[in-house]
């Protein structure tokens, strides 16, 4: 689970009965561990016993997921997929600021809204310093990969700092929003800003 999950919008559905057994395997270890760390707290959890509740070993376990900590963010590859295909796939005449206010509201916002163990989830990460830091290096990694998509769909330098700045502020505006009184207009908001801004650069 994370925050970018929605629920009614899964991933594409693998082909072939081995690759469908490995996503069941993984989605049961990744919902045994989110299980037992909110019942119980991150620290007080052991592999073998996440192993143990999704009726597998721990070598499997470790097969899925090399860290525990990535236990607790197991679409972060499907999610950065989607990231970027919001901007890469978006329809002519979209700008990049709108594709990604509608990837915001759509998969960050709704997921919110509609998720009653939302506020669980982030208390758990944010009161966990492993947890906190895994999600920290997420963030980095999925906001370093849109920044180099929309430099690429904008004609400009890999590493060009305007980029750079959109895809921070893209990623933050949601986790900003969160507690507002209408989180979603504070997103439109936001990215209102943010489409100013970058009109005034491409």
């Amino acid at each position: 689970m994370s925050e970018t999950t929605t629920p009614g919008a899964p991933a594409k559905a693998p082909e072939g009965r081995r690759e469908r057994k490995k996503a069941a395997t993984r989605r049961a270890l990744a919902e045994a561990a989110l299980r037992l760390f909110l019942e119980r707290g991150y620290e007080q959890v052991g592999i073998r016993e996440i192993a143990d509740a999704a009726d597998v070993s721990t070598t499997t376990l470790f097969k899925h997921f090399p860290v525990k900590e990535a236990l607790v963010f197991d679409e972060d590859a499907h999610q950065e997929a989607r990231l970027l295909a919001a901007v890469g796939d978006r329809p002519a005449g979209q700008s990049i600021p709108a594709a990604l206010r509608e990837h915001a509201l759509r998969y960050r916002v709704a997921a919110v809204d509609s998720d009653a163990d939302f506020s669980a989830f982030v208390e758990l990460v944010d009161s966990t310093p492993a947890l906190r830091d895994y999600a920290q290096g997420m963030w980095l990694r999925h906001e370093n990969a849109l920044a180099r998509v929309i430099a690429e769909e904008s004609g400009l330098p890999a590493d060009d700092p305007v980029c750079a700045a959109l895809a921070h502020f893209a990623l933050e505006a949601p986790r900003a929003a969160r507690g507002c009184e209408d989180p979603r207009q504070a997103v439109t908001r936001a990215f209102d800003l943010l489409e100013k801004g970058w009109g005034a650069v491409a």
